[in-house]
C-alpha cells in the first residue's frame, strides 16, 4: 500500500519537482459531518502525503481514503462501502495553489494565505478555496487551514434513513508539518 501510495504521489508532484519542495508523509486531514442530537460524524487521516513548491506556491496532497478513521468500526465500514466507495474510488487528491506565496516572508510568525485548487473525491472534481495559516520554524513549514464541502457535489448519496443524522456540509480541516526535501 505503501508503493502505491509513493508511485501516486510521484505521478501526483512530477510537476513540483523542479522546484524547491517541502513535503510531509504524516499529514493530519479531518472531516467532520455532525449533527447536534446524533452521534458524531468525525474521521482522521493521519498519513495524508502532501508537497509544497516555495519557489512557485504550487501544492498537492493525497490521502488514501481508507486511512480516514472514525470512533466506531462500524460507521467507518459504512464509509468505505457505501458513501466513499474505496473500491471503486481509493484515493483522493487535491491540487492547486497558494496564492501570493513567498518563501522570502516566510516566518515564524504565522500569516494568512489563500489556497485554491482542485479536490477530487469520490470521483468527481470540484475546485476550492480555503484561508491558511503558514509558518516557518526550525527548517519546517507549517500549514494549517480548513474549507467546507458537500457530500452531493461530489456524488455522494446519503441514504434518506440517515440524511438528518449527517451534515449537508463537512468541514475539512488540514495540518501539514511540511520537510525539505
Amino acid at each position: 500500500m505503501k508503493k502505491l501510495v509513493l508511485l501516486i504521489v510521484s505521478l501526483l508532484f512530477t510537476n513540483l519537482a523542479l522546484g524547491q519542495k517541502y513535503m510531509s508523509k504524516t499529514g493530519k486531514v479531518t472531516f467532520e459531518a455532525s449533527v447536534p442530537l446524533f452521534e458524531d460524524v468525525f474521521a482522521q487521516d493521519d498519513n495524508n502525503v502532501a508537497v509544497i513548491n516555495t519557489d512557485t506556491g504550487d501544492f498537492a496532497s493525497v490521502s488514501v481514503v481508507k486511512n480516514f478513521h472514525f470512533k466506531t468500526k462500524l460507521m467507518e465500514e459504512h464509509f468505505n462501502e457505501s458513501y466513499a466507495e474505496t473500491a471503486k474510488y481509493p484515493k483522493t487528491t487535491f491540487t492547486g495553489k497558494v496564492v501570493n506565496f513567498d518563501k522570502n516572508k516566510l516566518s515564524a510568525t504565522p500569516q494568512k494565505y489563500t489556497v485554491q485548487g482542485t479536490l477530487n473525491f469520490h470521483g468527481v472534481e470540484k475546485a476550492y478555496t480555503s484561508t491558511a495559516t503558514i509558518y516557518a520554524k526550525d527548517g519546517k513549514i507549517y500549514m494549517a487551514g480548513g474549507f467546507v464541502a458537500r457530500p452531493a457535489d461530489h456524488k455522494v448519496t446519503i441514504p434518506k434513513m440517515v440524511t438528518k443524522k449527517i451534515a449537508e456540509s463537512v468541514n475539512v480541516q488540514y495540518n501539514y508539518v511540511l520537510l525539505k526535501q
